[in-house]
């Protein structure tokens, strides 16, 4: 039967069992993000005739606008597998099955907007507001603290600089800072070196937010930790992280034990 199907007039210069991995492929991957501008498949099998054994040379997916988990947006995603083993009688059914895990480079790109947007999600305020840190307590008196409208900026050389008013019961307190960007174990963002930023801190407020600023680096040190993101099936590492003009850059790979049904 998918000989007949390869070989018909009608698929004559095209191969029949790529276009249809590159569907099923390009549906299941848009339904891994909550939004997507642009998903794109590109299936490389030499001879294509190897696919119907569930042989693929390589896998690669290029994406614009892809938004994770509702509020994690991503300028561009891209990545590519080493050869892949499927069952191709999975593709049949509209989805891809694995016969055994692989790996594959990745590259992702953030704008500096969709990182600021990322510091109003709701996941990511629940980090930083009403905090009852024994740190934080001793210097408001015992309320809570929050941080509330965060600022960063990317530099060059991969730092930062960021801004953001702590609020201690009544009084606010600007904290901003800048420091270098580095990876934990290719899993986590580490914010290192902060040097604080006097010229948006009152003389007054500037030793309480000199302490301020050392909790909310410990915090964000604790923050970006992949392995809260990671897709059911998949794990990823970071090997680099770059800053270029309004970007962030992330290049590293992904273990692929199973491709995930949702994000």
């Amino acid at each position: 039967m998918f000989g007949g199907l390869v070989g018909s007039n009608q698929m004559q210069g095209t191969d029949w069992g790529e276009r249809l991995l590159n569907s099923v492929a390009t549906n299941t991957l848009r339904h891994l993000f909550t939004r997507s501008d642009v998903v794109e498949v590109e299936v490389s099998c030499n001879p294509s005739s190897k696919l119907l054994q569930g042989s693929i040379d390589s896998f690669k997916m290029h994406g614009k606008g892809l938004v994770i988990r509702q509020d994690f947006r991503t300028e561009e995603m891209s990545f590519e597998t080493d050869a892949v083993s499927i069952d191709f009688s999975s593709v049949l059914k509209g989805n891809i099955a694995l016969k055994q895990p692989t790996q594959a480079l990745a590259q992702v790109q953030l704008s500096e907007d969709d990182i600021n947007e990322a510091f109003k999600a709701e996941l990511v305020r629940k980090r930083l507001e009403g905090l009852t840190d024994s740190r934080l307590t001793q210097l408001s008196g015992g309320d809570p603290v929050s941080f509330t409208d965060i600022e960063l900026k990317l530099l060059p050389n991969n730092c930062i600089s960021l801004f953001a008013n702590a609020q201690l019961g009544n009084q606010t307190i600007p904290v901003s800072f800048s420091c270098a960007l580095g990876l934990y174990k290719r899993r986590r963002i580490t914010y290192k070196n902060p040097e604080f930023d006097p010229t948006r801190v009152p003389k007054k407020s500037q030793d309480l937010s000199r302490r301020l600023m050392n909790v909310l680096v410990e915090i964000l040190n604790d923050m970006v930790d992949l392995d809260r993101f990671n897709l059911d099936g998949v794990m990823l590492r970071l090997n680099r992280l770059q800053t270029q003009g309004n970007m962030m850059l992330f290049t590293g790979y992904a273990q692929i034990e199973r491709i995930p049904k949702k994000g």
